[in-house]
């Protein structure tokens, strides 16, 4: 209805009469929609026909009305007392109605617009929700399938978007139809929705699909239990080697203890027979207890002692039932024979 009041508007503008005015030249629609023309003319007329392509679909006698040729074509009367003014309505249009749609009034020059019909597809994003470590990247693959022409694909993520000189996007053509796959690289740093749109000239609102992008916090824990194993390990290590290394200093100790000990018994046993080979010498200065010093040289014997022609008398009492006897000590006098010296020795009694 708006482009019937559009289209008379437009005559009233430019005060054309005479000449059929065709509106719009060109219609976009989706197959199994509704394609709409209109044709307004300000003189009088008795017949007008609508062809699709080369093939007539409808006509109109300004005395008996309409004839239909097939219930997918129709018209529709906006005439004033003005002008004169028709909707033509093609219903469920598919791929092989694109193509000229054309109207002629009576004698007046043919009219012809252009129309194009384009089918939508489905779009959607293989895999699913996309679950990352923080600072990683995730790669989103949207695929968009049975489109003509061939779909724009575009990226938003977290309402933002995509630049097209951040993702890549090929399409390929089977059987009249196009398949078109977009691959997105994404850094995970928070946790964002992620969506996929796929559109052509036709469709209003882009058909989409969405995810979500879970991006983690780090995990310490795989790190600290790493970190405590490889301690633990050292720790482990470190302690065998200290076990390794106290028991071979506690064996040296031992060998050198034995190496030493057997060193000294051979020094003793080495110096007890050097001392049962060694043989006393003769002092000449040893003189006995009275002997003047007058004594010649003949005097002494081979043994170097003194030989005199006194003899010595010691009185030694009895040391064990005397009564001599004081703290496991007694006391023996001896006199020497004409020197009136006394002699006092001391005895303990073990």
């Amino acid at each position: 209805m708006a482009s019937v009041f559009f289209t008379l508007l437009l005559l009233y503008a430019t005060g054309v009469s005479g000449v059929p005015q065709l509106e719009p030249l060109n219609v976009t629609v989706l197959r199994g929609s509704e394609a709409r023309f209109n044709i307004s003319l300000s003189e009088e007329w008795y017949s007008m026909s609508w062809m699709l392509k080369t093939v007539l679909v409808l006509t109109i006698n300004s005395v008996t009305g309409v004839s239909e040729h097939n219930h997918r074509f129709s018209v529709k009367n906006y005439s004033s007392a003005d002008i004169n003014c028709w909707e033509f309505i093609i219903r469920d249009v598919w791929r092989g109605d694109s193509g000229d749609v054309s109207c002629g009034v009576q004698e007046k020059p043919i009219q012809t617009a252009q129309l194009f019909v384009q089918e939508s597809g489905t779009v959607r994003i293989v895999g699913g929700n996309i679950t990352v470590a923080q600072g990683h990247q995730a790669i989103f693959r949207c695929e968009a399938s049975g489109w003509f022409p061939k779909p724009t694909v575009s990226w938003v993520v977290d309402g933002v978007v995509v630049d097209q000189n951040s993702y890549n996007s090929s399409s390929e053509a089977l059987d009249g139809l196009y398949n078109s796959i977009s691959l997105l690289t994404v850094r995970g740093v928070n946790s964002v929705q992620v969506k996929c749109l796929a559109s052509v000239s036709a469709l209003t609102t882009p058909l989409s699909s969405s995810i979500y992008l879970v991006v983690e916090p780090h995990d310490w824990t795989v790190l600290i239990a790493v970190v405590c194993s490889i301690g633990g390990f050292a720790l482990l290590v470190l302690l065998i080697l200290g076990i390794v290394f106290c028991c071979k200093r506690r064996k040296e100790a031992k060998s050198s203890y034995q190496k030493e000990m057997g060193r000294t018994r051979s020094q003793i046993q080495m110096s007890g027979g050097a001392v049962g080979q060694r043989q006393g010498k003769d002092n000449p200065a040893y003189v006995i207890d009275g002997q003047t010093t007058g004594v010649t040289h003949s005097e002494f014997n081979d043994s170097g002692y003194i030989r005199t022609n006194y003899t010595k008398h010691f009185e030694i009492p009895d040391l064990v039932n005397g009564n001599q006897v004081a703290n496991g000590h007694a006391s023996a006098y001896n006199i020497l024979g004409g020197t009136g010296v006394r002699k006092h020795r001391h005895v303990t009694i073990v």
